[in-house]
């Protein structure tokens, strides 16, 4: 894992690119992060630095994370869908070049944390959850997901999923199909 920058130069980057509050919500991810690759088998350094850079660029301007996507030819379909979910793919692009970070899983781990995808490797769950469930997340259901993350990734992120879902359906929104096709397999795995 070829890294440019000490863990302190990144967190300072890091930390200015967003308001505090993020920046509290972020420090969550990466404990609870480092928690859940302890508890699964996971890699807690990889789980950490993930955490650290999965919304660096959150705060961007979204014309911003457009050009990246676009500029990058990469995750062009993500912007016929909720903006919310740029943010992901746009950080995995741009922290090679800002951090140095180059490891294929890290960075898929930051692009998928918002959407999930098939074949989610155990780094990806283990971001993905960690954003859904981190200390000071307080939405409905999320303790139902914190009990479930005690046992199973699986159907914590499944109920995660049904909770990204449902927020939707209910403000009327479209929902990345690649959010289904994740929880779906999640699912079927499960039986």
């Amino acid at each position: 894992m070829r890294v440019s920058l000490t863990c302190d130069e990144m967190i300072g980057q890091v930390r200015s690119a967003m308001p505090a509050r993020r920046w509290e919500h972020t420090a969550g991810v990466m404990e609870t992060a480092v928690v859940l690759a302890n508890r699964f088998g996971g890699d807690p350094a990889k789980a950490d630095l993930a955490a650290l850079l999965h919304d660096y660029c959150k705060y961007w301007p979204v014309e911003e994370q457009r050009r990246v996507l676009v500029d990058h030819g990469d995750s062009l379909d993500l912007l016929d869908y909720d903006k919310p979910l740029w943010h992901g793919p746009a950080a995995a692009l741009i922290v090679p070049e800002r951090f140095g970070v180059t490891d294929p899983e890290v960075l898929d781990a930051i692009r998928y944390h918002t959407s999930g995808r098939l074949g989610m490797t155990l780094l990806d769950k283990i971001v993905c959850l960690a954003d859904y469930m981190e200390p000071g997340r307080d939405f409905p259901g999320v303790n139902k997901i914190r009990e479930l993350a005690e046992h199973s990734l699986e159907k914590a992120l499944v109920a995660g999923f049904d909770s990204t879902i449902r927020f939707l359906l209910d403000k009327g929104q479209r929902v990345y199909p690649l959010t289904v096709q994740a929880r779906n397999e999640l699912i079927a795995q499960q039986n």
